[in-house]
């Protein structure tokens, strides 16, 4: 499990974000963040199996790699100054498939998730759905334990809707989304207590029923 050393690690690394210095502390990186991530993720991914038995992934395929694609940016550090992972039954390469994101750095703690990626077809399908069952999302949304562990849906929505969908955004305003997800951000010392397993399966139950929702839209 992640802990102190793990903090050093990252704040180390946002100071020293070059290959020279990776390499050199490469037995830092393995023994105090990489495989004590691993061993969190782990641990997660079978307890939300309970849950969900459709997960059934191997940590490589949750977590994500620390290294930077730098083709395209303007940040040219070679290194992510956090780690992350998506537990669903796709894992990271299942970007429209909702699922559980962590994410953990020296200065924050993230967990949440949902649809953040949808493409085109995939978000007329949620739309439909929304069209279907007016009411559904809007109660996952305001369900007390929803609102207790993230407040409220968040997400990017379009200006202009398609015909189809114009007549309904008054009584379901949601339907004009193009994201649909929800995301806490915590304070990162939660990973150090030893309830932080409880803790984080809390989130990943309160975010459940919209991640069922979103699932059943897309590819029942």
């Amino acid at each position: 499990m992640l802990t102190t050393a793990s903090f050093d690690y990252l704040k180390d690394l946002s100071k020293n974000n070059n290959r020279e210095w990776f390499h050199a502390n490469k037995k830092v990186y393995e023994k105090d963040l990489k495989k004590p991530f691993q061993n969190l993720v782990q641990e997660l991914i079978y307890i939300f199996q309970r849950h969900d038995p459709a997960i059934q992934i191997h940590v490589k395929d949750a977590i994500f790699r620390i290294y930077r694609d730098i083709r395209f940016s303007k940040d040219k550090t070679p290194y992510k100054t956090h780690v992350s992972a998506v537990i669903s039954p796709k894992g990271r390469k299942g970007k429209e498939y909702p699922g559980f994101y962590i994410h953990f750095e020296a200065g924050r703690l993230l967990m949440g998730g949902g649809a953040y990626f949808l493409e085109k077809s995939s978000l007329q399908k949620v739309r439909k759905a929304i069209t279907q069952e007016p009411q559904t999302l809007e109660k996952i949304v305001r369900d007390s334990t929803f609102v207790e562990y993230y407040e409220a849906l968040q997400g990017e929505k379009n200006k202009r809707l398609p015909k189809e969908f114009k007549s309904i955004h008054e009584e379901q305003p949601l339907i004009a989304n193009k994201q649909f997800y929800a995301m806490a951000e915590l304070d990162p010392k939660n990973v150090l207590k030893d309830g932080f397993l409880a803790f984080a399966e809390q989130h990943y139950l309160a975010l459940k029923p919209l991640n069922d929702f979103l699932i059943k839209a897309i590819y029942s």
